[in-house]
């Protein structure tokens, strides 16, 4: 593991020591199970799938009608 630094407001401080001796884990657990917790709940930016078909070129929606005419699409 990395050790790292947190700064700490004095509330929030208080609030780690009460649920590290409620749990009986070292403070040190509590943020790491906080972290994840915080991580794996947040919904991502992007929904299932989202961005899987991107041009990687900029303004397509522009360009719409100039793409669907050089793709040809919808001719019989």
């Amino acid at each position: 593991m990395k050790r790292t630094t947190i700064y700490l407001d004095p509330d929030s401080e208080v609030l780690l020591k009460l649920e590290a001796v409620r749990s009986g884990k070292p403070a040190a657990e509590v943020i790491r199970e906080a972290i994840r917790a915080y991580v794996q709940d947040r919904p991502s930016r992007l929904p299932p799938g989202g961005g899987a078909f991107r041009s990687g070129k900029k303004k397509t929606a522009e360009r719409a009608e100039d793409v669907l005419r050089s793709s040809r699409f919808g001719e019989d």
